[in-house]
């Protein structure tokens, strides 16, 4: 009995559509909130206790001390980069590239779903948590002085970290998946301790950002998992720019004969309609006419 193979010819729609399923962790749920508690609890421990915040600052103030020109000019590059403008600039730049050079509608909003809902989890904590940015008269050397009650997380950790669960989902199990590896592990690190550099965040606040954007994360994984096969389909002219469904029960489609299951049965073929979607062609020949 031959296995049923992928011809080449179906590797375009493969890729096109990788991302109509997300990977997600066993008991998500379970993850997202033991996550989320942990990220309060950090949070309401570090506006309660002002000594915990006066250790942390020394921190800061350190770093403060020892500006030196290369790792200044890095530190504010990321500064602009992973701001809110450049968060919506980076996001959207890769969004409209997989929809209309890639022709990828699902994988375009699945990254920028996933790398959204990192992003925007600081935002919801910050409201929760209000804790007050590190005071910048008190730095040596203050290179971006903010003020206010939103220091608790890091919106600029956390949009790093949803580009890197973004970037990884897309680049997984192909030839760049140990670069993407690499890379969603090094670039939130390096913007974190960037946001410590500039002064404008404790310790906690960086570290909580690793935690809220990646439960946040898990939490959109299994919602898209639950809803886009009845959503995308459903938006007016989006299957003109790529598939916009997939086979659930494979990631890549399969064009060849089946070969015959029990008792002699043939299972019946799907084949991949021309916007991606499976379409069952019924049984086999040998099935419909016993006596061949």
């Amino acid at each position: 009995m031959n296995p049923a193979r992928t011809t080449p010819h179906d590797a375009g729609p493969a890729r096109r559509t990788r991302l109509a399923v997300l990977p997600q962790p066993a008991f998500w749920g379970l993850w997202v909130a033991v996550l989320s508690v942990a990220v309060l609890a950090l949070g309401f421990y570090a506006v309660g206790t002002p000594d915990f915040s006066a250790g942390e600052f020394t921190v800061d103030q350190e770093l403060s001390r020892n500006h030196a020109g290369i790792l200044t000019v890095l530190a504010m590059v990321l500064n602009t980069v992973f701001s809110p403008l450049g968060g919506l600039v980076l996001i959207a730049v890769v969004c409209l590239f997989l929809l209309f050079v890639s022709r990828s509608p699902i994988n375009a909003f699945a990254f920028g779903g996933v790398a959204a809902a990192g992003w925007l989890s600081s935002q919801f904590f910050k409201a929760v948590v209000e804790r007050q940015r590190p005071n910048p008269v008190l730095l040596v050397d203050p290179l971006a002085p903010e003020t206010g009650s939103n220091s608790f997380p890091s919106g600029h950790v956390a949009l790093a970290v949803g580009l890197a669960w973004a970037f990884w989902f897309l680049l997984r199990n192909g030839r760049w998946a140990r670069l993407a590896a690499l890379l969603a592990v090094a670039v939130p690190v390096v913007v974190a301790w960037s946001r410590l550099y500039v002064g404008v965040h404790y310790p906690s606040d960086v570290v909580a950002s690793f935690l809220a954007a990646s439960a946040a994360v898990f939490l959109f994984a299994a919602l898209w998992n639950r809803f886009q096969g009845h959503v995308l389909p459903r938006i007016p002219l989006l299957g003109r720019w790529g598939p916009v469904t997939t086979s659930p029960a494979t990631e890549h489609p399969v064009t060849e004969p089946r070969a015959t299951g029990h008792r002699g049965i043939a299972h019946p073929a799907v084949d991949r309609g021309t916007d991606g979607s499976s379409v069952n062609s019924g049984p086999s020949t040998a099935a419909a006419n016993p006596n061949s």
